[in-house]
């Protein structure tokens, strides 16, 4: 008998575990996706040329609120969990309303949708968002390059304009940001690498991705998103974590199952944690993943003109996924307040525009510190007006990109930055080139 199907998601895993597990299989009938987390993209529909034959109207997206009337209503046999970055305890209540609809409930495992390569991959994952995984991506290419190799960067995807322009997507230099139409999240993501000389591939397809991405690398460096696993079989699986959340690499998925697949743990932000919470997880590592060899590391703030921080009443602007679905109450921008001697922080909850009001009210615990959302050229341009509105001394600009290049900011601004540094031996350079072999 066929099975009916919904893949419950958010633009990313979902459409992963669809083309390799569920497109094409005679078992399955898929009758749509929810979707969660990421603003705008239910209403849409998986188009037709990339959801294959058996689909020629393409797959419906609805929204994950309306996930047990779906169940009733189209007789749902099957519910595929294909999101990250989720508390263990919310999964199962999502189980329990798929069970009480009468479907069955399945998480697909990880190694199964991890597609091989021809080439070496290596992975760079993360217990939570907002660890710093896409920091130590960058030392990993770096540590790379170093070698001699021909490195490529796949990032985990972030589809959320039109998927059938979208299915393979190469940025080599800036100009690729506006042809395929960024998010400030997906900017975030790509141009530190592209700066680095370093091309990146993302989209939707990713066995057509990587079948491209081989043409032009020695090494494939997985760089993932929020906390989930890995879409290419890696050589060697890196795993972020993040002493300011002791305990969180027990307690969200996947990250539980990136810790468990770990060859090599970083407990990053040992610069600016509490050492009984370095120990905590370093401890917590030991005995779920003895195998894993753990690196320190710091993440090291930087200010392009810090003097004038000082004294200053400042708005804190950081990366969006870490403050809300990340859960993060603060990130680099509020540590470099901090250091460099701010007067105090602008709360931005009274100046809000548009959609922004929207995102303090789905993510409560955001506080004194903006998100830089940008998901459409709308909430961008919210996201501009909020900043002028705002009644501080000083922009503090703690996103990876250069964030006044995207928006007209007309108040004094300094760009903050964040980097992998190793916090002792052993370094990951030297772990990394040895699992290679180098």
């Amino acid at each position: 008998m066929v099975e009916n199907v919904i893949i419950m998601g958010a633009a990313g895993r979902d459409f992963h575990n669809f083309n390799v597990y569920f497109r094409d299989n005679a078992r399955y009938n898929v009758v749509g996706f929810t979707a969660t987390q990421i603003p705008d993209i239910d209403g849409r529909r998986y188009p037709a040329e990339l959801a294959g034959a058996m689909y020629p109207e393409g797959i419906p997206i609805f929204a994950d609120t309306h996930l047990a009337d779906l169940i009733k209503e189209h007789r749902v046999d099957l519910v595929a969990f294909s999101y990250s970055d989720v508390p263990h305890a919310e999964v199962m209540h999502k189980a329990s309303i798929v069970t009480a609809g009468g479907a069955d409930f399945i998480i697909i495992g990880a190694p199964y949708t991890m597609i091989p390569s021809k080439r070496k991959v290596i992975s760079v994952c993360a217990v939570r968002t907002g660890c710093g995984k896409s920091q130590t991506s960058r030392k990993v290419v770096g540590i790379l390059q170093k070698a001699g190799k021909r490195v490529v960067s796949v990032r985990h995807p972030m589809p959320y304009g039109d998927l059938t322009r979208q299915v393979v997507q190469r940025f080599a230099g800036y100009e690729d940001f506006d042809k395929h139409e960024c998010t400030i999240e997906e900017r975030e993501e790509y141009e530190p690498m592209v700066a680095m000389g370093v091309v990146v591939y993302a989209g939707v397809d990713y066995g057509k991705i990587l079948a491209q991405a081989e043409e032009e690398a020695d090494v494939i460096v997985w760089d993932g998103g929020n906390n989930d696993t890995p879409f290419y079989k890696p050589d060697v699986h890196i795993v972020v974590f993040d002493p300011h959340r002791p305990g969180h690499e027990i307690s969200y998925h996947p990250g539980e199952t990136n810790m468990l697949l770990a060859d090599i743990a970083v407990i990053n932000k040992v610069d600016s944690a509490l050492p009984e919470n370095v120990e905590k997880v370093r401890q917590t590592i030991t005995q779920h993943n003895p195998k894993a060899v753990i690196v320190l590391a710091d993440s090291k703030v930087l200010a392009e003109d810090a003097e004038r921080i000082r004294g200053k009443r400042v708005l804190v602007v950081e990366d969006g996924p870490t403050l809300t679905h990340g859960e993060m109450k603060y990130g680099a921008g509020v540590i470099a307040a901090e250091r460099f001697g701010a007067s105090a922080l602008v709360d931005p909850r009274p100046f809000l525009v548009g959609s922004l009001k929207d995102t303090f009210e789905t993510y409560p615990g955001i506080g004194k510190v903006l998100p830089a959302m940008g998901y459409s050229k709308q909430q961008i341009r919210d996201l501009e007006a909020t900043i002028n509105g705002c009644d501080c001394d000083l922009v503090l600009a703690a996103t990876p990109i250069d964030l006044g290049a995207l928006v007209s900011i007309d108040k004094p601004c300094v760009r903050i930055r964040y980097e992998y540094a190793d916090h002792g031996d052993p370094t990951l350079e030297e772990l990394l080139l040895r699992a290679l072999g180098d």
